[in-house]
């Protein structure tokens, strides 16, 4: 029990450290990079950037792609979840429910995959996040570790790697080309997309405008 208590007590206190940590300083290596075989394969691209430095239109297409409550919830949206858990038990595809928050925690502190027991750390980590860091911070750090193509991660690796400029100038097509190929990078193309990615960045695009109009974005730049 002694043994147990004090694990417990170091893994609060360690993530803690690592959350306050990470408040101010960038990410500079994750989990999923380091066991990203292109990653070894082709070397890493990466290249950390200042929100203020990241085009506004892409924090609205991740927005109106991932996580449309990002600004309303506490880090859970426990209406996608229900309705996740609900298409699961019916079989067939798995389908998840996670909010950006939640992926940011996931991206940052642990590894990909599933199973309940990183689920569970994962929330801890997302309650964190949320009360430590503030949503602006998470929205930045978000943008700046998720993968955008083969070894690639981050919106400024991936904008020079698509378009050839910045992320702080991407136009509104782009951005909803790379928040269409975010859950699957390396499957879907962000250059002349075709079929189902293609569809999904108009989708993105249209729903952008929803996202501009409703302010649901507010909390990042507010």
């Amino acid at each position: 029990m002694r043994w147990t208590a004090k694990a417990i007590l170091g893994f609060v206190l360690l993530s803690l450290a690592m959350v306050l940590f990470y408040k101010w300083v960038p990410v500079p290596i994750t989990a999923t990079m380091v066991m990203d075989d292109k990653v070894w394969e082709h070397g890493l691209s990466k290249d950390w950037e200042s929100l203020d430095n990241i085009d506004r239109s892409l924090v609205m297409a991740v927005i109106a792609a991932e996580d449309g409550k990002f600004c309303s919830h506490s880090g859970f949206d426990t209406e996608a979840i229900a309705k996740a858990a609900a298409r699961n038990a019916q079989g067939g595809r798995i389908r998840g429910g996670s909010t950006i928050t939640q992926q940011t925690a996931k991206n940052v502190f642990l590894w990909q995959g599933g199973g309940y027991f990183r689920k569970g750390v994962e929330a801890w980590f997302a309650f964190l996040i949320e009360n430590i860091w503030g949503k602006r911070r998470i929205m930045e750090v978000y943008l700046n570790v998720a993968e955008t193509g083969i070894a690639t991660y981050g919106a400024e690796a991936g904008a020079k790697r698509y378009f050839g400029h910045s992320a702080a100038r991407l136009s509104q097509n782009e951005a909803a080309r790379m928040a269409a190929a975010l859950p699957l990078p390396k499957q879907r193309p962000v250059i002349n997309p075709t079929g189902f990615t293609r569809r999904y960045a108009n989708t993105i695009s249209a729903r952008m405008g929803a996202v501009r109009r409703d302010g649901l974005d507010s909390c990042v730049y507010d």
